[in-house]
């Protein structure tokens, strides 16, 4: 639900530097979360150290993961993950929670956009002190999982096995399996095609994929910071585009030509089958991406080899033979 102030339309150059200042915190978050935790810049913790209690930081950005902060004079802007953010006093620029509420006390001041994803925004007040122009945006799902990973962040790394986990992987399995049939029913020249180009050539198909997707990313943080929103956030539609297609079509070309191996060293010629061959080539993507810290290198080869595959489609043999 998009609630938005009165006056000017759009995002202002300072929200964009926020988001993006925002993606590439919690980038780093993922990658050394367990130290970042508790390296939050911070005036002081409550006695029970869940608080983060912010006395005067007028040029602060504050970011919490797992804690909760809340603003008891100034601050810059203030962003939380898996934690709520109270503002009792004045925050000159955006405020955002992932997996946590945005409360705002009677006589408190946000000046910038509001964001609260897998939370809401619940001023105390019913006309709350914002700067015109501002928006609020409240996406009320996944908040559960998104308080979890900020208040447990190795998850992310190290999924806990339990039931629920493996109904859920099986469930996934299945879909896969659906996907991948009906591309090689619907499409089989261009899934026949890919598995023969990462059969001969997939070093190269991998690093042309990884190349693109670095390119790509340096791009987009560019565009963010220089290019008008309408043109970086057409930009950004577009890699999300790219990134769902590569994922899709790399996952069912990487399931079909493992499937095909498995079947080349375990079974006779009479025993194989397309099906057969998809079946053992789900088992085995399925299972390396539910592996701890495993998936994370599943996860970027299916990026990799789907983006270098898409890109590489129309290229001549002779290139891939090389």
């Amino acid at each position: 639900m998009t609630t938005p102030a009165p006056a000017t339309p759009g995002l202002r150059s300072g929200s964009r530097r926020f988001l993006l200042f925002a993606f590439l915190l919690v980038a780093l978050q993922v990658c050394a979360s367990a130290v970042l935790a508790r390296t939050v810049l911070t005036t002081r913790l409550s006695d029970d150290d869940t608080t983060v209690v912010i006395q005067d930081a007028p040029e602060q950005d504050v970011v919490s993961f797992g804690k909760t902060v809340e603003v008891k004079n100034s601050a810059k802007s203030v962003l939380t993950v898996g934690a709520d953010v109270i503002v009792d006093g004045r925050v000159e620029e955006d405020v955002a929670a992932l997996g946590g509420n945005i409360i705002q006390k009677d006589k408190a001041y946000i000046g910038g956009h509001v964001l609260a994803i897998g939370g809401s925004y619940k001023p105390e007040s019913q006309e709350p002190l914002r700067a015109p122009g501002t928006q609020t945006v409240m996406l009320d799902a996944f908040g559960d999982q998104l308080r979890n990973i900020g208040q447990h962040p190795s998850q992310i790394f190290s999924p806990t096995f339990s039931v629920g986990f493996l109904a859920q992987r099986l469930i996934v399995a299945l879909i896969w399996f659906v996907i991948t049939l009906v591309f090689t029913t619907i499409a089989p020249g261009a899934v026949g095609r890919a598995v023969a180009r990462i059969h001969l050539s997939s070093l190269k198909i991998a690093a042309f994929g990884a190349g693109v997707l670095g390119i790509g990313f340096v791009l987009i943080i560019a565009s963010v910071t220089t290019l008008p929103g309408y043109l970086w956030g057409t930009l950004v539609v577009m890699g999300i585009i790219l990134l769902m297609l590569s994922y899709t079509f790399g996952k069912v070309a990487l399931q079909v030509s493992t499937g095909k191996l498995i079947q080349k060293y375990l079974l006779s010629e009479a025993n194989r089958s397309e099906t057969l061959a998809t079946l053992f080539g789900v088992i085995i993507w399925t299972t390396l991406l539910s592996l701890p810290y495993v998936w994370l290198i599943a996860l970027f080869s299916v990026f990799t080899f789907g983006v270098g595959l898409i890109l590489t489609g129309k290229t001549s043999p002779k290139w891939q033979n090389q």
